[in-house]
C-alpha cells in the first residue's frame, strides 16, 4: 500500500515513479500528491491526469513551479478536473497559464464540487483572468466557513511566522477540519495553536489536529533544548485547556484571529 502522501520536489520523474503514482491514485491510496517543480514528459503527465480524474481520495494536488507548462497540459488537467470530485486544494503557483490557459481551466474549476483552495500566484495572469477568478466567487460575497478555511489553509501552509490561529465560532464543519488536518499533517508550519471551539466539528477531528500540533512542538523542544540546562521546564498543563485548543508558549508570535466569516486581524505580540 502506497503512503497517503506523495511529495516529490524538483526532480525528473522516471517511468516507474509515474506508474507508482498512477497506481496509488487508481487504488485511492493517495490523499496528497505534490510534484512541485518536477520534470516529466507530456505522455507521463497525461497518464497522471487520467489517473487523478477517477481518484476519489485525493484531497490536495500540488503542481507548482512549471509542471503545467503548455496548453496541451492545461487541457489535460482541465479534463481531469471535470471528472474528479474529491480535490479540495489545487496549487498551480508559478505555472505559465496566461489568460488563455485559465480560460481553458475555468469551466472545470467553476463546476468542481469540492474545490475550496486555489493558488494561481505567478501564473502570468492579466485582467481577463482576474475577471474569470472573480466569477468563481459567490455573487453576494457570502462565502461559507469551509471556503474560508480552505483559503486559510493555503496561507498557513506557506507561512513561516504564523503561530496561533483562532477560528472559534466561524461556521466550520468536518470538511474544513479535514482540510486543516491535512495541512498540519503534510506541511511544515510554525503553527502551534489552533482554536476550533463552537464549530460543527467532531471531537475526534479536533483531537487529531491538537495531537499533531503537540507532537510537532515536542519534537522542536527535544531538538533545540536538549543541552539547555538554564531554562526551567515549562509544562503546558493539558488538563487546563479544552482538547481542541492546542496552546504553545512562544516568546514572539504572529496571531491570526477571525471574527465571524469576513473580518480578520493580524497582529504581532511580544510575550
Amino acid at each position: 500500500m502506497l503512503p497517503s502522501s506523495i511529495q516529490i520536489s524538483g526532480e525528473p520523474l522516471s517511468g516507474a515513479e509515474v506508474r507508482d503514482i498512477c497506481r496509488g491514485l487508481r487504488d485511492n491510496a493517495v490523499r496528497l500528491l505534490s510534484l512541485r517543480g518536477c520534470r516529466l514528459c507530456d505522455r507521463d503527465f497525461g497518464r497522471i491526469c487520467r489517473a487523478l480524474a477517477g481518484a476519489t481520495s485525493l484531497a490536495q494536488l500540488n503542481l507548482n513551479l512549471g509542471v503545467v507548462s503548455s496548453p496541451g497540459r492545461i487541457k489535460q488537467l482541465a479534463e481531469a478536473l471535470r471528472t474528479n470530485r474529491s480535490i479540495q486544494s489545487l496549487f498551480l503557483h508559478g505555472s505559465p497559464l496566461t489568460d488563455a490557459g485559465l480560460a481553458l481551466l475555468n469551466p472545470a474549476l467553476a463546476l468542481h464540487p469540492a474545490l475550496v483552495a486555489l493558488d494561481l500566484g505567478d501564473c502570468m495572469l492579466g485582467d481577463e483572468a482576474i475577471n474569470l477568478i472573480c466569477g468563481l466567487l459567490p455573487p453576494d460575497g457570502a462565502k461559507s466557513g469551509d471556503h474560508v478555511a480552505g483559503m486559510l489553509a493555503v496561507a498557513v501552509a506557506s507561512s513561516r511566522t504564523l503561530e496561533v490561529l483562532d477560528l472559534e465560532g466561524t461556521g466550520l464543519t468536518n470538511q474544513s477540519a479535514q482540510t486543516l488536518l491535512d495541512m498540519v499533517e503534510n506541511y511544515p508550519t510554525a503553527l502551534r495553536s489552533l482554536v476550533l471551539a463552537e464549530n460543527s466539528i467532531s471531537p475526534e477531528l479536533q483531537q487529531q489536529i491538537c495531537d499533531l500540533l503537540s507532537d510537532g512542538e515536542e519534537e522542536e523542544e527535544l531538538a533545540g533544548g536538549a543541552g539547555d540546562t538554564q531554562e526551567p521546564d515549562r509544562g503546558r498543563g493539558p488538563a487546563a485547556q479544552p482538547s481542541w485548543v492546542c496552546p504553545g508558549e512562544p516568546s514572539s508570535q504572529m496571531v491570526l484571529v477571525t471574527s465571524g466569516l469576513g473580518d480578520s486581524l493580524l497582529a504581532e505580540t511580544e510575550m
